[in-house]
Formats: structure tokens, C-alpha cells, sequence
């Protein structure tokens, strides 16, 4: 009797916590639909105050905790550095990094922390989240854009600097009156960033022939590189008609995709019709 009366309790114990459990996973899921109506509206605060609550109920829940994290990443002010902006970031950092170790190799987790390292300017550990995109899809074309986006800026913000000693303004096209420290400056600096990024622009233009952006940064990239070629004209005029050309092709893409958006939309007119 009191054997059956110790597995009778037993039981009665697992049927209470299941059921507190079951309760629990009951409420964090009411909280991640309240935290997805508020993100809908753009209500961050709110939204992130929910999901918060449901992995309060439910500690292993994923979905919340990726929906925390985008949560916070939305907040985040790009190119803003103050520290409030900053401690979001590590928040949306922390979270999508946290979710990758139970979901390895995610592709919208590592999308979403390379654009909050771009955000806060931490160009290094942006690049690197990019190439992880591209390993797990090779084919991603605005991977490969980006990357080539933020090499252009850490050139173009060199180079600024490198001319402003000279009493110089960037012009883009490769500054005939910089100083010969000045460029070899710029070439250290630069070379570097320059090849990367005309490589990364070319291979998403492989990918998507109609990728007007990437063209119109490729134009960007080339007059970049002109200024490494100082004290060769010859070389300047190469890449500067580069360039040109990027832009010619940039205007013939963006027509494409225009042409191709009016055409889905008068094919969807006609089919609501």
C-alpha cells in the first residue's frame, strides 16, 4: 500500500508540473503574438518588453529569442555611436548570436549582425558576418555587395583624411596635387580595400547582371582607385574611363529593372482583372 501510495504521488507530482509546464509555454506564446502585433507597429519598446516576458515563461524558446534580438536590432540608430545606441547593439548582437548556437549557419541571423556591425561602424566584424553569408549561399549577390560597399567606405574615409593634410578635398577622380607621402599613404591604406571590393562588386554583378547598385559603386571603386595610380596618368585615365563605363552600365540596368517592375504590375492588373 504504501509503495502504490509513493507512485500514486509520483504521478500526481509529473501530471502538476506538466501541466504548469504546458502552462507556461501557453503564456509565452501569448506573449510572442502580443510582441509580433507590437513590432507589426513599429513599437519596439513594447515588442521587446513581450519577448522578453515569454522567454521568461519559456527560457528555451528560440523563436522569441530571434525575435528579441530583431526586436532590439531595430532599434538601433545606424552610424549613431553615443552609448545608449551602442548597448542596443551589443543586446542584438548578443541575441542573434546566441540563436546561432542552437542554429548554426542561419543566414538571416548572420545577415542581421554584419548590418548591425555596419551600423555602429565595426566595418571588420561586418565583412566577416558577410563572407559567412556568402558560405552558406554563394550564390548571394548582395552579400558580395555589400562587402564591396563597405571596402568603398573605408577607402573614401582614408582618403579624405590622407588629402584634408595636404590642404586637399576628395574629388574622386584621383587627385593630381596630393603630395608623393600622401599617396604612398593612400596606397598602403587602400590597395587593399580597392581590390577587395572591385572583386566582391564584379562577383554580384556575375550573379545578378542587373544589379544597378552595385554597378554604380563599382563607378565609385574604380575613381578610388585612380587615386592610387598618382603619377601615372596614363593608369588614372584607365580607371576613370572604368568608371565611366560602370555608370553607363548602371543606367542600362536601372532602365531593365524598371521595365520589368511595370511589367509585373500591369501583369497583376490584368490578372486582378
Amino acid at each position: 500500500m504504501k509503495a502504490n501510495a509513493r507512485v500514486s504521488a509520483t504521478v500526481a507530482l509529473l501530471l502538476s508540473l506538466g501541466m504548469l509546464t504546458g502552462c507556461a509555454k501557453l503564456k509565452a506564446r501569448d506573449q510572442l503574438t502580443k510582441g509580433v502585433a507590437a513590432f507589426k507597429n513599429a513599437q519596439y519598446e513594447q515588442a521587446t518588453n513581450a519577448f522578453q516576458k515569454a522567454i521568461e515563461y519559456d527560457p528555451n524558446y528560440d523563436t522569441a529569442k530571434l525575435y528579441l534580438a530583431t526586436a532590439y536590432s531595430y532599434e538601433v540608430v545606424p552610424n549613431l555611436e553615443d552609448a545608449g545606441n551602442l548597448k542596443l547593439a551589443d543586446k542584438a548582437i548578443a541575441g542573434f548570436k546566441d540563436y546561432l548556437v542552437s542554429h548554426p549557419g542561419d543566414k538571416v541571423s548572420l545577415q542581421q549582425l554584419a548590418s548591425i556591425y555596419r551600423n555602429v561602424k565595426k566595418y571588420a566584424e561586418a565583412k566577416e558576418y558577410e563572407q559567412q553569408v556568402i558560405a552558406v549561399d554563394p550564390k548571394d549577390a548582395e552579400a558580395h555587395y555589400t562587402i564591396g560597399f563597405v571596402d568603398w567606405v573605408e577607402a573614401y574615409d582614408n582618403a579624405r583624411k590622407a588629402l584634408a593634410l595636404d590642404g586637399l578635398t576628395d574629388n574622386g577622380e584621383g587627385n593630381p596635387k596630393m603630395s608623393k607621402a600622401t599617396c604612398a599613404k593612400l596606397k598602403e591604406q587602400n590597395t587593399p580595400l580597392v581590390t577587395d571590393a572591385l572583386s566582391h562588386l564584379q562577383q554580384a554583378i556575375q550573379i545578378n547582371p542587373n544589379y544597378d547598385e552595385a554597378f554604380q559603386y563599382l563607378n565609385l571603386v574604380w575613381r578610388r582607385k585612380a587615386d592610387l595610380d598618382c603619377g601615372d596618368p596614363a593608369a588614372q585615365k584607365a580607371d576613370l574611363a572604368n568608371a565611366d563605363k560602370a555608370t553607363q552600365d548602371a543606367m542600362g540596368a536601372r532602365k531593365i529593372n524598371e521595365q520589368k517592375k511595370e511589367e509585373k504590375a500591369t501583369k497583376g492588373q490584368v490578372t486582378a482583372q
